[in-house]
C-alpha cells in the first residue's frame, strides 16, 4: 500500500470551560485505562495569546459517564490521584520536564 504523505496527524486538542466560563485549550499527551476508568494527561496549549499563562502544568482528569455522555472531571480521591499521576509522570518523564510540588 503506498504511503500517503498528505495525511498529517496533529496533536489531540480539547477545549475545556472552567468554573468562570473561560475556555482553555489543552493537548492530550497521554491516556491511561486503569480499573475500568480512563484518565487523560493534558498540558495547556501555548500560543502568542497566552504566553504569560504557560507554566507547563500537567493536568490529569478522569472520564466519567453520566446519562450516556462522557465528561472530564477532577480526581477527588487523593490516593487515586497520586497513583494515576505517578504512572503518568513515569511514562512522560522522557518527553517533558516536570517539577515536583
Amino acid at each position: 500500500m503506498p504511503e500517503n504523505k498528505d495525511m498529517d496527524f496533529g496533536p489531540d486538542i480539547l477545549s475545556l470551560v472552567d468554573e468562570e466560563g473561560v475556555e482553555h485549550e489543552f493537548e492530550v499527551v497521554d491516556t491511561l485505562d486503569k480499573d475500568d476508568t480512563t484518565y487523560l494527561a493534558l498540558i495547556p496549549v501555548v500560543d502568542e495569546n497566552n504566553l504569560d499563562d504557560a507554566d507547563g502544568e500537567l493536568v490529569i482528569l478522569k472520564v466519567v459517564e453520566e446519562d450516556g455522555e462522557e465528561f472530564l472531571v477532577a480526581i477527588e480521591d487523593d490516593d487515586e490521584f497520586d497513583d494515576v499521576s505517578d504512572i503518568f509522570m513515569d511514562r512522560l518523564e522522557d518527553m517533558y520536564e516536570f517539577e515536583e510540588e
